[in-house]
């Protein structure tokens, strides 16, 4: 691992979907292949998933054997996948692939599991990998709801497992910059954030439509009301002949039945940043309003009396982070840096990478995992990290859906006058029959 620079890893790390390119230092690297490799699980096989698998498989010193979808053709493209790229490299592994998770985490010979499923699904798999001795990679947000967090977080413990979160711009050098500079005090008292995320989730209005003869809907909706239709934008069709790939995201994060729209799709990325850059991480605001209760925008106050809001900081409502403080600010998003004084910026030897690489496989923060699995360390996104950055987003959407400002504990996590328990019923929801939080 120590073989394979940032700058290589990000060259051979763009590749998106079109398919895995040779990486001769796979067999080469004699450091790597001393070690006993990192061997990994796929759970979910979907476009954000192959992003995540064009990584890791060129980590020197990991081996992917397995993989799990509910959608029959994301099996074999994942096989398809992996089987060319190990052939390519004269590497002798086999890969299967499996419907249910629970497979996958029976085996002894996984270490660890990549997740990248929807939301609604990240709480229940993620337990029953740690309690199955499985390090974890989730991807972002951590959990649907604030009490998925909470036991995720406990169980991560209790079972002294590794778990890092997908929350690559920690490990992007320009945010890196922005927050040492709001950190050391670079910026003097920060007044103010704007992290630009859009809207929250709305209702589900998408029309009903056949679901394919190798997908199981049911599986694919696990602790979800059953009563919710499926609709191909919600898990976007592929094809193996001819090959075709996602042409988009899928749209069930944009709906409050089963994500938290963009609130937490990018505000797992932008109020993550936000928090680290005021030094609340494992912390959170006290007081959250949401859009329409006297701002356009959510709001969030700290104890401090910093104020975090959802405002665009500019007028092409880029989705970032403007920290503004009595003595200047910054201005970063992806490919993007701004601030009011030259000695604001970050050094000019800090790496942006290939514009033109997916920014999910541009910034190695799989190789801090692999790092965090073979050292047993925390990774630069730790449990307690993903959970606080999450519950920010929660908040915000809790605050909406309420239509008024809620006020919050950050240390016990519980709604402050809650009188009528509204708020905390919005901890959780209650999981259709047969499934459960600690499977």
């Amino acid at each position: 691992m120590k073989g394979l620079s940032r700058r290589r890893f990000l060259g051979t790390a763009a590749i998106g979907l079109a398919g895995l390119s040779v990486l001769p230092s796979i067999t080469s690297c004699t450091h790597a292949a001393a070690e006993t490799p990192i061997r990994l699980g796929f759970i979910g096989m979907g476009r954000q998933s192959m992003f995540l698998l064009n990584g890791f498989i060129q980590i020197p010193g990991v081996r992917v054997l397995a993989g799990c979808d509910v959608y029959g053709r994301k099996r074999q493209r994942f096989e398809n996948r992996v089987n060319e790229f190990y052939k390519k490299n004269n590497v002798e592994v086999e890969v299967k692939t499996y419907e249910k998770y629970q497979e996958i985490l029976q085996r002894e010979d996984i270490d660890a599991v990549v997740i990248a499923v929807p939301d609604h699904a990240h709480a229940m798999i993620a337990i029953a990998a740690c309690k199955a001795g499985k390090d974890v990679y989730l991807e972002k947000p951590m959990t649907f709801t604030i009490k998925e967090g909470q036991e995720l977080r406990r169980v991560v413990r209790e079972n002294n497992r590794i778990l890092a979160i997908g929350s690559q711009q920690r490990s992007d050098p320009n945010f890196q910059h922005a927050v040492k500079m709001a950190q050391t005090g670079m910026l003097g008292n920060i007044q103010k954030v704007n992290a630009y995320v859009g809207a929250p989730p709305k209702p589900y209005d998408l029309p009903e439509e056949t679901i394919p003869e190798d997908l199981n809907w049911d599986l694919w909706l696990g602790p979800l009301p059953g009563n919710i239709h499926f609709n191909n934008q919600l898990n976007p069709p592929i094809s193996l002949d001819p090959v075709e790939h996602e042409k988009d995201w899928g749209a069930w994060r944009w709906y409050k039945e089963m994500g938290g729209g963009f609130t937490t799709d990018w505000g797992a990325h932008m109020f993550d940043i936000a928090q680290w850059g005021l030094g609340m991480d494992r912390n959170g605001p006290v007081e959250i309003s949401p859009i329409g209760d006297g701002t356009e925008y959510m709001m969030f106050k700290y104890a401090n009396g910093a104020i975090l809001t959802s405002e665009p900081f500019d007028e092409k409502n880029t989705k970032g982070v403007k920290f503004t403080g009595d003595k200047g600010w910054i201005e970063v998003s992806r490919g993007h840096y701004k601030a009011s004084d030259d000695s604001l910026f970050p050094p000019k030897t800090a790496e942006g990478g290939d514009e033109n690489v997916p920014y999910e496989t541009k910034i190695p923060h799989q190789v801090n995992f692999i790092e965090s699995v073979r050292e047993r360390k925390d990774p630069v996104v730790p449990v307690e990290i993903g959970h606080s950055s999450c519950t920010v987003c929660t908040l915000g959407n809790i605050a909406c859906d309420l239509k008024r400002t809620i006020k919050w504990d950050p240390v016990n996590e519980v709604f402050v006058d809650d009188a009528d328990g509204a708020a905390a019923a919005k901890l959780h929801y209650q999981y259709r029959e047969g499934w459960l939080l600690e499977s």
